[in-house]
């Protein structure tokens, strides 16, 4: 169900749980609602005319987030890699592209008629690599200590989630933006993604696995919501 609430556009997903959550999620401040499934609309509606004070904070605090400016691939800009930031050097050569790191710089060797367009594909598959490698590095080590296993997992990119989990493949996703995070909001990811395979909703036996798991988790979700995020056009669509 869709509705809107002073203008906001407003989720609201009816699931077999016990309390209501409400979730603004980060990038762009997404407002959705997983309430239990014998609560009538106008008990849920309510509920969110009651918080649209915190909403519209946590909006604001999403839209005045720093982000980088959009991307040309060219010298001087700012490059982050597992969070630690670079600038980017771009170098030219027609013996294929590279990317290699380098004291405070990213050296991006790249054909000079390439377009930004191509120079970002190629980053972007670089990232992946360096993603991947962390996931293979840290998932086992998750995996073991909360004794949570997936069957598979991928990496995209993706604007408003930083990861996901289909509970019935036991299928999990990674963002490929995590590759430009501290490893500390990585690991997060893998277990938040993990404890899905368990509790679908984010409500008490959900929190209850992180605790246990990682019991600094609120502060490095903080820490991973605070960091600077990938440019995004004005106009957001749906994916």
């Amino acid at each position: 169900m869709h509705t809107e609430i002073q203008g906001i556009p407003i989720e609201i997903i009816k699931k077999n749980i016990k309390n209501m959550h409400l979730y603004v999620q980060p990038p762009e401040g997404k407002v959705q609602v997983s309430a239990p499934k014998h609560l009538s609309d106008e008990s849920i509606l309510m509920f969110v005319r009651t918080k649209m004070g915190w909403i519209k904070k946590q909006q604001t605090k999403f839209k005045n987030q720093p982000r980088q400016t959009e991307r040309q691939y060219v010298s001087g800009e700012s490059f982050y890699v597992l969070g630690k930031q670079y600038y980017l050097q771009v170098e030219y050569s027609y013996k294929g592209n590279s990317l290699v790191l380098s004291g405070d710089k990213a050296i991006l060797t790249v054909r000079k008629e390439s377009t930004a367009k191509q120079r970002e594909s190629f980053v972007r598959e670089w990232y992946r690599e360096i993603l991947k490698e962390e996931i293979r590095k840290y998932l086992p080590k998750w995996e073991k200590k909360t004794g949570l296993y997936c069957d598979s997992w991928q990496t995209k990119y993706m604007t408003t989630r930083w990861g996901t989990c289909n509970t019935n493949t036991k299928k999990l996703w990674f963002n490929l933006q995590l590759a430009k995070k501290p490893i500390e909001c990585i690991e997060y990811i893998i277990l938040h993604e993990l404890a899905h395979l368990k509790v679908k909703n984010h409500g008490d036996d959900f929190i209850a696995i992180l605790d246990s798991n990682m019991p600094y988790w609120r502060e490095t979700k903080k820490k991973l919501n605070e960091q600077i995020l990938d440019y995004m056009e004005p106009v957001l669509k749906e994916e």
